[in-house]
Parts: C-alpha cells; structure tokens; sequence
C-alpha cells in the first residue's frame, strides 16, 4: 500500500522528541498522561503487552486516539502474525509513524511505504541491516535495543556490574547512530531500564547528545525531565557558541583562532547545533 492509494499525504519528517516515552498499547489509562509527560509517546504493542492481551490492545488503540503527530505506534516483527493484525488495526487510526520491532528486512519494512517507519534494530541481524535499513525512503529513524541483541547472541546482559555497557553493545550502539548519520535520518538512543538510577540516566542521555543522538526514549515518567535537561544546552553553553559564532563572522576566514584555540568549520557546526538545541 501506498500513501497515494490511501489518499493520505505521507510526511517523511521526524520531529518528536528529545523524549520520548512507551506506553503499554493495552492500558488506555495511561495514553494520555504518557502524552503529556514526554514530547511523544510511543504506544506499545510488542513486548509490553502480553500475548492473551494483544488483540484487546489492538481495539484500545483504535478507541482512544492521541494526536498523530507526537504518536508512535511499536509493531510486532514483521515476521509474526501479530504485526498483520497489527497493521490491520493501524488502518483504523490516523497514526501514520510506527516503529517495527526487531527490524531485520530491508524488503519487508520498504513495504510499509504508507507510513513513517522507525526501525528498531534490536539483534545481531538488525545491527548488520542498519545501512540497508536507513537507506530506505519511508524509514525516518533508526534505534537500537541491548537487551534483545544480547539475547540473540546467546548473551546474559548488555552491561558490566557497573552499568556501562559491553563492548558489543557500544559497538551496536555506534553502528546504528552511523547508519542513521550516513543517509540523514533521525538516530534514537536505546532506553535505560534501570529506573531509580537518575544519576546514570543523565550521565548516559549526556553521551547521547554529544554523541549526535537527537532522541532518547524512556520507559518511566520520571526519566522524561532528566532526558530533557540533558538535551536542554547550559546558560553558559548557549552564550559561549553564540560569541562564537559571532567571531566567526567577524573573521571572515574559514580558520580562526578563538580564546587560544583553532576553530573551523566542525566547531562552528558544534555551535549551531548547540543553539538549535536551545530553540523553543
């Protein structure tokens, strides 16, 4: 299907986030104060939702309506027969963004060519499509999942004791913010489960930005404000990439010494994405 053969215009943009929050598909309750708790809401009807509760999701998802626009909706694997009655209900709802679960298939999500596709690449198959993935029309945005992987690898755990993550987990992490770097679309950072820990929270959502992740999703309330103050650049952030870039235009040169340092063309961009982060 296609957005001409629905009638419906097809927007290719991502633009939720910095934060954005699940919502189990079967718990209509909270669909509206996930809403308004985070800068989207990404309704679940994969591992959130219980086998024997799916098909009662499926009718919540159609009955309670958000708003398009800061809605996700999260598939089952194309490879199921959940996601054909997923898809079925999708058709009677305005959500036009879904994120497939363990996305692996080039072929099968460019045939989702009516929506806005985020591909969640969550197993060793989907890390080694990620390319393949991002280069896709409909695909707007790219995320990874640890646990997953680590599952289909035979692995017991994404991270070491002290929280920081295993090497295969670092490397699915990069691999994915570089897919979705190479071809333009939107890099999403995975979520972090361990709730109480707001501290490692912030530490791990400061890596994301500086990294290039433009979106982190999260899985409690509580994590919303601390993913958005991350994302939020300092008082004294915005004013030193302001005055620099001042500089730079009183320069006029493509190089430049600034306060003892060289500055060029990367750390003018370092700057300008620092002030796009601080715009309303």
């Amino acid at each position: 299907m296609t957005g001409a053969e629905t009638g419906r215009p097809v927007d290719r943009r991502f633009a939720m986030g910095p934060a954005l929050l699940f919502a189990p598909a079967d718990r209509p309750e909270r669909y509206g104060k996930a809403a308004e708790r985070s800068d989207a809401v990404i309704l679940d009807l994969e591992d959130a939702v219980a086998p024997d509760a799916k098909a009662a999701a499926r009718e919540h998802l159609a009955n309670n309506p958000l708003d398009p626009a800061s809605t996700i909706v999260r598939i089952n694997a194309l490879s199921t027969e959940d996601s054909r009655l997923d898809l079925a209900a999708l058709a009677r709802t305005s959500y036009r963004t879904i994120m497939v679960a363990k996305a692996e298939d080039p072929a099968a999500v460019a045939a989702l060519a009516d929506f806005n596709v985020v591909a969640l690449c969550e197993s060793a198959a989907g890390i080694l499509a990620a390319p393949s993935l991002a280069r896709l029309d409909n695909v707007v945005a790219l995320m990874w999942g640890a646990e997953d992987l680590v599952a289909s690898l035979g692995g017991t755990s994404s991270r070491h004791d002290d929280g920081s993550y295993r090497a295969v987990a670092m490397h699915a992490r990069s691999s994915v913010l570089l897919a979705a770097g190479a071809c333009g679309k939107t890099a999403i950072d995975s979520i972090y489960a361990d709730i109480p820990d707001l501290e490692g929270l912030a530490a791990e959502t400061a890596d994301a930005v500086a990294s290039g992740f433009a979106v982190k999703a999260c899985i409690h309330p509580n994590q919303v404000a601390v993913v958005r103050r991350a994302y939020r650049p300092s008082e004294t952030e915005i004013a030193d990439a302001t005055e620099l870039l001042a500089a730079a235009d009183d320069a006029g040169t493509g190089v430049f010494a600034f306060k003892g340092q060289m500055v060029d063309g990367p750390i003018l961009q370092h700057a300008r994405e620092t002030l796009r982060r601080a715009a309303p």
